[in-house]
């Protein structure tokens, strides 16, 4: 057999070089086997309907650089960016700044973490299934909720798994929404939705309406712009009565300061794990926060591990539940979530660790207090309104004198990333609106140098 690769590596895959090709190609018979299938005489006659100009074109490539001009060169165009960390940053929406315990890295970073990845062999995992389970019971703890799975590709697609597994608990296939959800993460539930046939109602949050055909009502807490919702046990109640589910898109860290979804009736909790440790990365890897009740865990998304006790009495830890498709029949699948976010997962795991409940909490409220400063100082100039006849926690919407893209090109100049615009869903009269996040890592010295700007504006 050896011989036999070795022949098929140097005869049938040689490049203009004359080099063997690294990898086992397809030896001629496979070729011919499946050029006969599909009908064609030749490779090229394969290809023939592509222009003969288009099939190899010259590439223009610049010569070729050392390593070391090379990470010079990289490192330049990597400098042209702004970044959050280079910036004050008041951009929220979704992404968040947070500060990251230099601990989370020295910890993720090491190689028995960073190289791991599914345990397809449970038994020789041990490492990377203990990170899980607590990363699972640290969910558990912050929502309030019974079980919480190994983690999802991010927040939409958690939302999105959710509203499905309710679709699957309850035998219905209608999906209510409140339209005060991120709108992304709506986009996400109707792409999920669609493929399956399952209609989404985005319900108006001043007047929504749950029927017995619904599956599920989907809500955010807090909403897209950052309104806290004094009426969350109204909706569970609402869903409940028709006997749907009610599921939360909560954000993980309002959850130091405020009560859990479990608190107000929540049958299934989502989130994004972004804020929890996680860099901003320029959109990913993030973790999806996925947890429910008990009575639900066999519909619930991706996998669980569990902890247990071997013959001689040592703990161990297993997977209990895999739900996923390379794991069970396809049919009794009900989810196809496969890449592991074990790696962002111990992220968000070490930075619960090393902050605590004492510590998560002092970060919600410095969140909670110095967005309500700079609210407060942006609502005495000239032009600007702030939005603040409902609750918010660290997110409030302005409305602003001058286009929101002009305001932030202003905003910029001077070292500042501004809002999101908001304008097409907040705005009132055509006035321009910005959604403004301010956090923990917000000093007193952005937030002057931010109401100063904008007063220059």
């Amino acid at each position: 057999m050896t011989l036999e690769l070795d022949r098929v590596g140097t005869e049938s895959a040689r490049g203009d070089g004359g080099a063997p090709h690294p990898y086992v190609p397809l030896t001629d018979d496979d070729r011919a086997a499946m050029l006969a299938v599909v009908g064609a005489p030749s490779v090229d006659a394969l290809f023939e309907d592509i222009p003969a100009a288009y099939r190899h074109p010259q590439l223009h490539l610049p010569d070729a650089l050392s390593e070391l001009e090379l990470v010079a060169e990289m490192r330049a165009l990597a400098g042209r960016n702004r970044t959050a960390a280079g910036s004050a940053c008041f951009l929220g929406a979704g992404a968040y700044r947070h500060f990251r315990p230099a601990l989370v890295d020295a910890l993720v970073m090491r190689g028995e973490f960073l190289t791991s990845y599914t345990p397809y062999q449970p038994e020789v995992s041990q490492g990377t299934l203990q990170t899980i389970f607590e990363f699972q019971s640290l969910v558990c703890e912050l929502t309030g909720m019974d079980v919480a799975n190994a983690g999802m590709y991010d927040g939409a697609s958690a939302l999105a798994e959710a509203c499905l597994m309710a679709c699957a608990v309850t035998g219905r296939r209608r999906i209510a929404a409140s339209d005060r959800v991120h709108p992304h993460a709506l986009a996400v539930v109707r792409g999920y939705a669609a493929g399956r046939g399952i209609a989404v109602d985005v319900q108006p949050h001043a007047a929504f309406a749950v029927s017995d055909e619904h599956a599920c009502l989907a809500v955010q807490q807090p909403d897209f712009l950052g309104r806290l919702a004094l009426d969350a046990a109204a909706w569970g109640d609402a869903a409940h009565d028709a006997g749907a589910l009610y599921v939360v898109a909560a954000d993980p860290v309002s959850l130091g300061l405020f009560r859990p979804p479990a608190r107000y009736g929540a049958d299934v909790v989502v989130g994004e794990g972004q804020s929890l440790g996680v860099p901003l990365s320029f959109g990913g890897p993030y973790v999806g926060l996925f947890a429910c009740r008990d009575r639900y865990i066999r519909q619930m998304p991706g996998r669980v591990v569990g902890e247990t006790v071997d013959l001689e009495g040592r703990t161990g830890y297993v997977l209990t539940l895999q739900t996923r498709e390379q794991h069970i029949r396809r049919e009794r699948a009900t989810s196809n979530i496969c890449t592991s976010q074990q790696l962002v997962a111990l992220s968000t795991a070490v930075y619960l660790e090393t902050l605590g409940a004492r510590g998560l909490r002092r970060v919600a409220e410095l969140c909670y207090e110095q967005a309500h400063e700079a609210a407060r100082r942006i609502a005495a100039l000239d032009g600007f309104v702030v939005e603040d006849d409902e609750p918010y926690f660290h997110e409030f919407v302005v409305r602003t004198p001058q286009p929101v893209a002009r305001l932030n090109r202003r905003l910029l100049a001077r070292g500042i990333i501004g809002g999101y615009d908001v304008s097409a869903v907040a705005g009132r009269d055509g006035t321009p609106a910005m959604l403004l996040c301010v956090t923990e890592t917000n000093s007193r010295a952005e937030i002057d140098a931010l109401v100063e700007a904008l007063r220059d504006a």
